[in-house]
């Protein structure tokens, strides 16, 4: 972006990426979450007397709230409530695009989980994107500072978040440092929040997970399932197809899908394991790529063909990612 189009644009938040992961996060549990309840409950409907009260119009009354919140109030809190709630609206109403697409309205058209998985997909890509290229203006962060500190004057700051601010303005000259420190001794003191009793066990499974992808056997476990799994699903369908099974698919063009996706991932995984003895980095680096290939292409279809069952394929791979990526930042490091 030029210097010019960026002094034409509000300043951006600092926090941006951590709201839109907040909000593609609450979309994908309230998606899950309600998939697995109406199945439970066999699909009830609330109304009657003709009527059906739609939980794609809670979703557009959340996203609302969600928006007026972010809109009235100040503060990060405030935005961050609002893509909460936002993202809790966004799934009830995508959770229902079957309805939308359809002639029939029908809510269980097959390839709406492919469409569901997608669109959160796009927003994981965007979220992370922002994340790796948000580079903020000195003026941005002036102004990221301010809206801090406009934001604690009501409930405080703890001093983590004075510190954090007075970081954001490092650099920005004498006089801006001067006036931020002024400013933040005027706002109330605030105590941390007390630990909740969830977070130490969340540390541990972290920290248990990061000593998991550290080991050997796990990274060779991986490399071989790379190898084998894209594989063994190519040569499957490929036997469907020559016994005739592939026809009687109702889906037979999203299991195409899948195979490609396979097929692709499969070639750059091979690839990769010959690489291993001679430069692991690249290796690593394919092997990643493999994963992203399934994940953002391949896992559509995937969605298409199994619906929600295909979870646990999803699980499996971003597991699987998260292994491949620490190997190759550790390469990184040592290199």
């Amino acid at each position: 972006m030029s210097p010019s189009l960026r002094r034409r644009l509000p300043p951006r938040a600092v926090d941006a990426a951590a709201y839109l992961q907040a909000f593609v996060l609450s979309g994908v549990a309230t998606v899950l979450v309600t998939r697995a309840f109406l199945r439970a409950t066999g699909y009830p409907q609330l109304g009657g007397g003709g009527l059906h009260i739609a939980h794609v119009l809670w979703g557009g009354l959340l996203m609302t709230v969600g928006l007026g919140v972010a809109l009235v109030f100040l503060g990060g809190a405030a935005r961050m409530t609002g893509a909460v709630l936002a993202g809790v609206g966004f799934g009830l109403f995508i959770d229902e695009v079957g309805k939308f697409v359809t002639a029939g309205t029908d809510y269980f058209y097959r390839p709406a989980a492919g469409i569901i998985y997608a669109v959160f997909a796009l927003l994981v890509v965007l979220t992370q994107g922002l994340r790796d290229r948000l580079r903020l203006t000195p003026g941005e962060r002036v102004a990221n500072a301010l809206d801090v500190i406009v934001g604690g004057v009501g409930r405080g700051l703890t001093d983590r978040r004075r510190v954090a601010t007075l970081r954001l303005v490092r650099g920005a000259g004498p006089e801006v440092e001067s006036a931020v420190s002024a400013l933040l001794d005027v706002v109330p003191h605030r105590e941390p929040p007390p630990q909740r009793f969830w977070q130490p066990w969340v540390a541990r499974l972290r920290v248990a997970l990061i000593r998991l992808t550290a080991q050997r056997w796990v990274v060779l476990l991986v490399v071989a399932y790379l190898v084998v799994e894209p594989v063994a699903t190519v040569v499957g369908v490929a036997t469907e197809g020559v016994t005739g099974e592939l026809d009687q698919a109702g889906e037979w063009g999203a299991v195409l899908g899948v195979s490609a996706s396979a097929l692709v991932a499969g070639v750059l995984s091979i690839r990769a394991a010959f690489l291993l003895r001679h430069d692991r980095r690249a290796a690593f680096r394919l092997f990643k790529l493999a994963l992203l290939v399934d994940l953002l292409f391949g896992q559509i279809f995937n969605f298409t063909v199994n619906q929600f069952d295909a979870v646990t394929g999803l699980a499996v791979d971003l597991l699987l990612l998260a292994v491949v990526t620490a190997e190759h930042r550790r390469l990184v490091r040592e290199s």
